[in-house]
């Protein structure tokens, strides 16, 4: 079988090398030549582990290939999947569909033979007729059909996610497709992943659907840590207590300095927009996007506190700058909102993360003084903040961070060390929803 990826961000690259592991013939396609002679090369352009040899393995066995000669690729698919970017639109919020049906129009021109074409990027509700109006307008001769697959990959552990789903999605029309569709997930069967098939409106809600969902969950478990603080309860408790009921579940329950990355936030403000234009406005989601700001805010009020009230003059040492570990995504990550009014307020801060660094310095102020190693970064700093939980932070030698700070203060923003531990070693430790110990 015969599979195209257009775009090779981090959906396309990913669902490539996972197809082609799958046993299909893959053509990854992208309309930058230095990003292919790179993937050519085997330099992958993203942090994401497993990737690197996975896309060697498959390059090697010649299932696996890169080009920017879109109609040559075009003209032997069976399947060609639309992996571009849709970024939120300046000004309202609305996902930003240019590529979507740039993409759309050039595949049209191209078509031999029947073709699937499949809206892997996500894109809302409507999209995939678009997509067909606009095939059909180009090439009205051309034999093929539209469908919609959505991806529920997460950074930092994609290939796990797309070799064992919990479901997958096609949202399809003609048993034809979904007979393509089919086959190219069978190695699935194997493992029996349900296959969730729905018309093409419905794939594309339930992308956006999943996606607002967990970011609620992260909101709540939010705000209920804010609570805790007050009322002198462990938000960690309130976790577990209500995560163990199997209607709730408890993942996401983690609480934080608030949701960043490529997905979340894009799609709750896509999903509100589509929600307010059809005349069914989410207020539930509205307020998830109003918590998720107020945190990252609320986040620099702690450290604040923390510091005796003002940042002015004070050293910072700040570990974790991505908006997750295992990978090296910025995007919308709470650093980005945290760090800036913390320098605008006096405060000097050296900041390390272990692949986020290049990716920062392009987005934050350059105020910021980078460390290759964390432990250089606590060098007389008056305070350690944890934005990212990264797993080398988290076994950390605390005698050795005593030695180094010149304070003692500690804000833990993800909630990695236990308060009781960190007392006892003499650390003023502040973290979300539950008591803190101070020396």
């Amino acid at each position: 079988m015969n599979v195209v990826m257009i775009g090779t961000g981090y959906v396309g690259l990913v669902s490539g090398a996972c197809f082609a592991d799958f046993g299909a013939d893959v053509t990854c396609v992208d309309i930058d030549p230095g990003k292919i002679e790179r993937l050519r090369r085997g330099e992958i352009p993203i942090y994401e582990p497993g990737l690197d040899e996975l896309v060697a393995r498959n390059a090697a066995a010649g299932r696996l290939s890169f080009t920017t000669d879109l109609p040559v690729a075009v003209r032997e698919a069976d399947l060609v999947f639309i992996a571009v970017g849709t970024p939120s639109r300046h000004g309202d919020g609305h996902a930003d569909l240019s590529y979507v049906y740039a993409a759309a129009r050039q595949v049209a021109e191209h078509l031999r033979g029947y073709t699937v074409i499949v809206d892997k990027s996500t894109v809302p509700v409507g999209t995939a007729r678009q997509v067909g109006r606009i095939v059909h307008e180009v090439n009205p001769q051309a034999d093929f059909d539209v469908a919609s697959n959505p991806e529920f990959l997460r950074e930092g552990a994609a290939i796990g996610d797309f070799m064992r789903p919990d479901r997958v999605v096609l949202g399809v029309e003609n048993p034809r497709a979904e007979a393509l569709l089919r086959e190219l997930y069978r190695p699935l069967n194997l493992i029996e992943t349900p296959i969730v098939v729905t018309g093409l409106e419905t794939a594309e809600l339930i992308k956006y659907a999943a996606n607002a969902f967990l970011a609620t969950k992260i909101s709540f478990i939010n705000e209920m840590a804010q609570l805790c603080e007050h009322a002198g309860a462990d938000v960690h408790d309130v976790a577990r207590g209500i995560g163990l009921d199997g209607r709730i579940g408890r993942k996401f329950l983690h609480p934080g300095p608030g949701y960043g990355g490529s997905c979340f936030p894009k799609d709750t403000l896509a999903l509100i927009r589509m929600a307010q234009e059809a005349g069914a406005p989410s207020r539930i989601v509205e307020a998830v996007v109003e918590v998720n700001a107020a945190q990252k805010a609320r986040m620099v009020l702690k450290i604040r506190q923390a510091l005796g009230g003002s940042e002015a003059g004070k050293t910072i040492a700040v570990l974790g700058l991505t908006f997750k570990p295992n990978t090296d995504d910025m995007r919308e990550a709470p650093a980005l909102a945290i760090l800036p009014p913390l320098l605008d307020r006096g405060a000097h801060i050296r900041a390390h993360d272990p692949k986020g660094m290049p990716e920062a310095r392009s987005l934050l102020p350059s105020a910021i003084d980078y460390c290759d190693d964390p432990y250089a970064t606590l060098d007389g700093a008056d305070a350690l903040v944890l934005l990212t939980e990264w797993n080398e932070y988290r076994g950390l030698d605390l005698n050795e961070v005593r030695t180094r700070m010149a304070g003692r203060v500690v804000v833990d923003l993800r909630n990695v060390y236990d308060p009781a531990h960190m007392a006892a070693r003499g650390f003023d430790y502040h973290c979300i929803g539950r008591a803190g110990h101070a020396a």
